[in-house]
């Protein structure tokens, strides 16, 4: 389950995104995460989002009601029509598929709600997790930029997946659990 992050969220995503496995796996989340970072970070995106350039969800685990992560488009490009989309997944909750499940729904709304055409997203080469989450919803690698982005004093390789509206369409009606 999709929501808008609250302030009561604030000392679970310091302690979930404060997981160093966390921070060595996303671009820009600090390891030690500081006191105070958390609520920063849920208040900022008020006026992000008012503005159109982010939209960002907690994600629920809908069965425990527990804060599993977070997803968001970013970078929203009205006159281009694209977004980019990053996401963090707590490491209690690596590998039950809610990844997969919560891009699907961001996915959806970025076509459906924003109206994009494109929507893109990258990882570092090293956690091919994340690729498929991506492969998953129907992105297609796209490239890869090497050593793109220095990180904890080593270059990192970036994946680069994207989706086009159309791609989108025709992958929903192909879907297994399609109707």
């Amino acid at each position: 389950m999709l929501r808008p992050f609250q302030l009561s969220d604030a000392s679970e995503v310091q302690r979930l995104a404060g997981d160093f496995a966390i921070a060595d796996t996303t671009a820009n989340i600090p390891h030690p995460y500081p006191d105070g970072a958390a609520e920063h970070w849920i208040q900022s995106y008020s006026s992000r989002f008012a503005e159109g350039r982010e939209v960002v969800f907690a994600i629920i685990i809908r069965e425990e009601n527990l804060l599993g992560g977070a997803i968001g488009l970013h970078q929203i490009d009205t006159e281009n029509e694209r977004a980019e989309m990053g996401y963090w997944i707590g490491v209690p909750f690596w590998g039950r598929g809610y990844c997969t499940e919560a891009a699907a729904a961001v996915i959806t709304f970025g076509f459906t709600q924003l109206q994009l055409q494109r929507i893109f997203a990258c990882h570092f080469k090293r956690n091919p997790a994340s690729g498929r989450a991506m492969a998953k919803n129907g992105m297609k690698w796209e490239g890869c930029l090497r050593q793109h982005l220095k990180r904890r004093g080593r270059f990192e390789d970036l994946d680069y997946y994207g989706i086009l509206r159309e791609e989108w369409l025709a992958f929903q009606n192909h879907r297994p659990d399609a109707g």
